[in-house]
């Protein structure tokens, strides 16, 4: 599987991505986030590559205050409208995240189903989102991000996944580059119902992994220390040998 070009992450994102399976758990994921982090109610978060918003607006429905950030116009449009149908307050920019400016602003940061991490043009650019995420933040503030585990990817990429959701077959190859620590991703989804075709993966994703450790050193560089980490959103702990990498980090 070859890799798509270094702006592979400005293109190609289309609403069909609420079809897919792994969007089926967002309430168990919020559920797990607000019960991880000790919410009550009252923080100001700020959703960086929100997607569509389906965490934001799952959080606003809880009366959360809410800011979804997505480069995508498609999905920050989408998001915006759902918004105002269901009357909530959750507020939707769409910019390139590492563009946005806040100053110890919230006290929660999320980056979810990868949040954009390692999607960057290069190790400099990956980095930036980082400074973001500490800017931010206030003093206390909690982080916690939904990634892929690089240590698992060194022991068992090249691999095929492929998980039956509600209404497809996701079928998923993962590669993987040792030398640039980056993971090559292609998935294709095969609808129930309708006559199947053969699964065409010409190019993948490239994404920049890291290992715990790698973020552990990131944020002490950036006045941050990992509180947990996990390999699921039922709170079982991170391991190599699990493809999710969960961490929850909180700002000196």
């Amino acid at each position: 599987m070859k890799a798509k070009g270094a702006d592979w992450y400005k293109h190609g994102w289309t609403l069909d991505i609420k079809n897919q399976s792994w969007v089926e758990d967002t309430e168990n994921e919020v559920d797990f986030i607000i019960k991880t982090l000790g919410l009550t109610g009252g923080e100001r978060i700020l959703d960086l590559a929100c997607g569509y918003g389906r965490h934001a607006l799952c959080l606003a429905e809880r009366d959360f205050e809410v800011m979804g950030v997505d480069i995508t116009k498609a999905y920050i449009d989408d998001a915006a409208k759902t918004a105002a149908e269901r009357g909530l307050t959750a507020e939707f920019i769409q910019a390139d995240i590492r563009e946005i400016n806040f100053e110890n602003e919230f006290d929660v940061v999320l980056n979810l189903a990868d949040g954009a991490i390692g999607y960057l043009e290069n190790d400099e650019e990956n980095l930036k989102i980082f400074d973001v995420i500490s800017r931010a933040l206030k003093s206390g503030g909690k982080h916690f991000m939904d990634i892929c585990n690089a240590e698992h990817a060194e022991y068992y990429f090249p691999r095929s996944n492929w998980e039956a959701g509600e209404t497809a077959l996701a079928l998923s190859q993962f590669d993987w580059d040792s030398k640039t620590r980056r993971m090559l991703f292609g998935g294709c989804d095969i609808p129930y119902g309708e006559a199947a075709q053969k699964p065409q993966i010409p190019a993948g994703d490239p994404t920049r992994l890291y290992s715990i450790d790698e973020i552990a050193e990131i944020f002490e560089q950036r006045g941050m220390k990992i509180v947990d980490s996990f390999s699921d959103y039922h709170g079982t702990a991170a391991s190599f040998k699990k493809l999710q990498l969960i961490v929850y980090s909180a700002k000196l």
